[in-house]
């Protein structure tokens, strides 16, 4: 079995872009920066852990042109976000990005494709970021990275991004660090593309981030009316339709709520307040409040909110 499909192979001059590929692999994660580096004029050829073909989140077959084996050097080393858990437990996956990594200039990942390089070694004592819903995981995962909530980061050889269309932002800063900035602007405008790197906006900086999740009983329905806020504050409201009174539904929930971690602060009837403080010191107050429309026992309207105060909890 031919090792390369496509033709595509080393040519000297051209920056060399090697993107892993994997089963339930995010799509955007790869495809799009793909776009933007072979704008550029890259190379770009794709690495998986066999030939076989793999089905990505929203079932596009991708066969690989190279086996982890056979893929030749690269400039670049991509790593895309999605299904990465059976990644981080395929030892040949991981030795593959700790070695190709020495010869490479760069290594990149999207979304939680930066967990697949803290397996590797390869954020130790570094700054790192990944998808906004997996910032704290992240941290927990990789112990000796400093993580943080950027959009794109940058620590020389390795730069990690946020999620989904933040591996655009990625591909065109390493443009801009091989051939500079104005051959990255001439990329972005020409896939018609509102680049601003100067910007510090993040998905992972709006306060909806920090909402606890509560996982509703198998017999409600949720009905989403309200969601809005900005870095500080954030409240989400709708109508629940659940089989207990609204005060036995806000117990139900405070007991989820504490599970992860947040401190009962106040409870009164109707509402219950909590208080965490996050990894970088912050104290945020969630409130989870259930007021009864109609009949109290089917339907409910419910709010949850979160906010930085602008001074501690007492």
């Amino acid at each position: 079995m031919p090792y390369l499909r496509n033709g595509a192979g080393r040519k000297e001059g051209r920056f060399r872009v090697a993107v892993l590929i994997f089963e339930n692999a995010e799509d955007i994660d790869f495809t799009a920066p793909i776009e933007v580096l072979g704008q550029a004029g890259a190379l770009v050829f794709t690495v998986g852990p066999t030939l076989d073909s793999v089905t990505t989140v929203f079932g596009l077959h991708v066969r690989p042109d190279y086996d982890l084996e056979h893929a030749p050097q690269a400039d670049l080393i991509f790593v895309p976000g999605g299904g990465v858990n059976k990644m981080l437990k395929d030892d040949r996956v991981i030795s593959w990005i700790r070695q190709r990594a020495n010869g490479a200039r760069y290594v990149m990942s999207v979304c939680n494709g930066a967990f697949i390089l803290g397996k590797a070694g390869l954020l130790d004592n570094m700054r790192a970021t990944t998808t906004a819903s997996l910032i704290d995981a992240l941290a927990v995962a990789a112990p000796k990275t400093r993580v943080v909530r950027e959009r794109v980061v940058d620590n020389g050889k390795v730069i990690t991004t946020a999620g989904l269309s933040a591996g655009i932002d990625g591909a065109l800063h390493v443009i801009e660090r091989e051939y500079g900035r104005t051959r990255a602007e001439d990329v972005a405008r020409g896939i018609e593309y509102r680049w601003q790197p100067d910007s510090h906006w993040t998905r992972a900086s709006l306060a909806d981030i920090h909402l606890p999740d509560i996982t509703l009983p198998a017999d409600s329905k949720w009905k989403k009316l309200v969601s809005h806020g900005d870095t500080r504050q954030w409240k989400m409201s709708g109508l629940l339709q659940v089989t207990m009174p609204a005060n036995d539904f806000l117990d139900y929930g405070a007991k989820q709520i504490t599970a992860n971690g947040w401190t009962l602060h106040n409870s009164g009837n109707g509402k219950r307040i909590f208080v965490q403080e996050d990894r970088d010191g912050h104290t945020w107050l969630t409130t989870l409040e259930a007021q009864p429309d109609g009949d109290a026992i089917r339907e409910t309207m419910t709010i949850r909110r979160v906010e930085k105060p602008r001074t501690a909890a007492k």
